[in-house]
């Protein structure tokens, strides 16, 4: 017989990779839990990982298995939520892992509705600029800016978003016009670390503006619009932040159109919770009711 307890120890393994980063998150010691995973593979009668210095990977077995222990878990997941709440009302915490600039200037002031309809719901929001955001999958519901394509998770794809160029009043009266984009070569462009950025739909600079290198570069969106509501340059910023701040002026808006996408991710086995379903819509609602956002349904 398997155990439900095996396949809770199955799963960490499987998407740390690590022995002993799984008995971290377990709260044991590694030789349980290699004890643990050598009983689910003689009650499987299947290897179900293969070891090496460099971590665990599934086997064909593994993964076959890992879809049925995620679907244990989920079941396990919401009983217990469901015995845990009182009828009709969320509770618990929901994780929300969110580039930077969606999760401060589109997420945390639009969580007005979710938290009116579901009061006792607590909302963790991390954010970061990184592709490897939602790798660790330790994440409730998750926004990414390219599709994710990690084991167990399925996405979806959220909304689009323009962007534009950006600079403040004081720094266009004191510099050269910009007429063309062209011009911005001589000018302070403000931008991302480019040695730091590994997410390949944040590097705008080299599609809409080829050859210029940025004056000024900070890895996360937040800095670069501070630093140029100081007036220290040119920015790319999405137009939910651009527009919203009167301390900005958007130029070339004729010539430069820039999009990009948002997806909206999930672990499989937390797909049947009902916070992180009331997780998921009210992102889709806010998505639908933002300004300078296009749902994707």
């Amino acid at each position: 017989m398997i155990s439900a307890d095996d396949l809770r120890f199955f799963l960490e393994v499987a998407r740390t990779g690590k022995l002993v980063a799984a008995a971290r998150g377990l709260g044991v010691d590694h030789t349980t839990v290699g004890r643990r995973i050598s009983h689910l593979e003689r009650a499987t009668a299947s290897r179900l990982f293969v070891r090496s210095t460099g971590g665990w990977t599934l086997t064909e077995s593994g993964q076959r298995l890992a879809i049925h222990a995620e679907a244990v878990e989920s079941s396990l997941l919401a009983a217990a939520e469901e015995l845990g709440s009182e009828p009709g009302r969320l509770s618990g915490t929901v994780r929300i892992a969110t580039p930077d600039g969606f999760g401060a200037f589109v997420l945390s002031p639009g969580l007005g509705g979710l938290r009116r309809k579901h009061p006792d719901l607590a909302i963790e929001i991390v954010t970061a600029t990184r592709l490897n955001l939602l790798a660790t999958k330790e994440f409730d519901v998750g926004i990414s800016l390219a599709e994710p394509t990690i084991r167990g998770v399925e996405a979806t794809a959220l909304a689009t978003y323009p962007l534009g160029l950006y600079a403040a009043p004081q720094y266009l009266e004191t510099n050269a016009t910009i007429a063309a984009v062209d011009d911005l070569q001589a000018h302070s462009v403000i931008g991302y670390v480019d040695s730091l950025l590994d997410i390949p739909d944040l590097r705008f600079l080299d599609t809409a503006l080829p050859g210029i290198r940025p004056a000024i570069q900070t890895n996360n969106i937040t800095g670069q619009w501070m630093a140029t509501v100081a007036g220290l340059g040119v920015a790319v910023l999405p137009l939910f932040i651009g527009e919203s701040d009167r301390r900005l002026v958007r130029i070339l808006a004729d010539t430069v159109h820039i999009r990009r996408k948002y997806w909206l991710a999930v672990p499989r086995e937390l797909q049947r919770l009902a916070r992180t379903k009331a997780v998921h819509n009210a992102l889709f609602d806010l998505a639908a009711s933002h300004p300078y956002l296009e749902p994707i349904r």
